[in-house]
């Protein structure tokens, strides 16, 4: 559509270099004179209907399929319309005892002509250079700005063809975030930019971010960025002497050697310790745990336990549990509590949970496992 627009523009040009000729001719009395008869004036008229009924429809075409082609032609028709204006106006003139009034008609037919066509070379040429449309890229990059500080803009790329935005974008975002997270940052990104440039193509590429990140942070991207490595929690920083000693536990696949699972484990120790505000980096390694079936339980056992659970739990909280699920599996007893503990921080509630859990193991010896869920 681009490359047609740009052939008409050619089109155009040419009919204005001829009219020019024509024109420049009449007025150094080089042409022929120009009596104008009635019924040229009925033609003109006409010719201004028609100019008037095809740039509306190209204009609503070219709106509703965002076709260059059709905004291009919508210019030709409006210059054409100009064009026979000027025409009437020269031939009114003429008419009206001023000969050379048809000739500077044509000059001013020649000009619009030519603006008309420079305008159609300007776009389009623009297009088919692939050069950024400065106000969309604008508009994209303040979108995707205003998703929030966690979202980082490292590169947006913005094009426009056959009427429509083509956006390849690059963001860095946290590098703990899951993949479903950053898969959401992505469409959060996809949304906004069509928001304000709509029917665009968008592309998101996102990466892990590596600049304005806590020392948390920078250990949690050294052990993700490990193959081998599933999982990386309990990340303690102890500081001390304007240095710190780092600690973490890397889940890695069960099937693996203990040699494969040291080598793994001395990769991340030495990325951590390349950081300068670490002075040494200790890890704890652990086998990926696998999904585990449960099994039939003592009927009595469970009546017991679960008695006992509850009594603890409204004699510590002074309300029995939300909810209370006893599973038996091959490693023993799991427990899984939910209670209601009010409104209390974070660090409050997750220090009464591991303190219910301690309890509960001592009250019966026997249970593996107990989780704990605390809620408002």
């Amino acid at each position: 559509e681009n490359l047609a627009a740009l052939g008409e523009a050619a089109i155009l040009s040419g009919g204005g270099i001829v009219v020019t000729i024509e024109a420049i001719g009449r007025l150094t009395g080089s042409g022929e004179s120009f009596t104008p008869a009635w019924y040229v004036f009925v033609v003109i008229g006409i010719a201004i209907l028609v100019d008037i009924s095809r740039i509306s429809v190209s204009i609503a075409s070219a709106t509703r399929y965002g076709s260059a082609a059709l905004r291009s032609n919508a210019f030709h028709f409006a210059g054409d319309l100009a064009g026979s204006v000027a025409v009437l106006v020269g031939v009114v003139l003429v008419r009206a005892g001023f000969e050379d009034g048809d000739a500077i008609a044509a000059l001013l037919v020649a000009v619009i002509i030519f603006s008309a066509a420079g305008r159609l070379i300007l776009e389009n040429a623009r297009v088919l250079m692939d050069r950024t449309p400065e106000e969309a890229q604008a508009q994209a990059e303040a979108a995707i700005t205003a998703l929030g500080p966690d979202i980082e803009l490292r590169r947006l790329r913005v094009r426009e063809s056959a009427g429509r935005y083509f956006a390849d974008v690059v963001v860095a975002v946290p590098p703990g975030e899951a993949v479903i997270a950053g898969h959401a940052s992505a469409d959060q990104i996809e949304r906004a930019i069509r928001a304000v440039l709509p029917g665009s193509d968008v592309v998101v590429h996102v990466e892990p971010r590596q600049r304005d990140l806590i020392l948390r942070d920078r250990v949690l991207a050294a052990a993700m960025s490990e193959p081998l490595v599933r999982e990386a929690h309990d990340i303690a920083i102890f500081e001390h002497d304007g240095h710190a000693t780092v600690s973490l536990h890397l889940k890695l696949p069960d099937d693996l050697s203990l040699a494969e699972a040291h080598a793994t484990a001395e990769r991340i120790e030495d990325a951590v310790a390349r950081d300068p505000e670490v002075s040494s980096v200790l890890t704890h390694l652990e086998p990926l745990e696998r999904p585990i079936a449960a099994q039939t339980g003592d009927a009595i056992e469970h009546t017991e336990a679960r008695a006992s659970i509850e009594a603890l739990i409204a004699a510590r909280l002074g309300d029995p549990p939300r909810e209370l699920e006893l599973v038996q599996t091959s490693t023993g007893l799991v427990v899984f509590v939910t209670v209601g503990i009010g409104d209390r921080s974070l660090t409050d509630a997750h220090a009464l949970a591991s303190e219910l859990e301690e309890e509960i193991r001592a009250d019966r010896p026997y249970i593996a496992e107990v989780v704990v869920h605390t809620e408002p």
